[in-house]
């Protein structure tokens, strides 16, 4: 994965975070619930990397701001 960007990082309540998973699906749904949490960047691609199990992505997040509301 890229380095993380220092605003990314730049006050108290920003988040970065990877997550790892079995399959494209489960990283997705993952992402989804985060995103009903807090303020996120969303559902990003999500990529295997040769040789490691699973497969990874990359969420950014504000929690200190709600997130989107379950469409449910």
């Amino acid at each position: 994965m890229d380095s993380i960007d220092e605003v990314h990082v730049s006050e108290p309540g920003l988040v970065v975070l990877d997550i790892t998973a079995r399959d494209e699906e489960t990283a997705a749904a993952a992402m989804s619930r985060l995103d009903e949490l807090w303020a996120t960047s969303g559902v990003g691609p999500v990529r295997r990397v040769a040789g490691e199990p699973g497969v990874r992505a990359r969420l950014y997040a504000d929690i200190r701001r709600p997130g989107s509301p379950d469409p449910a």
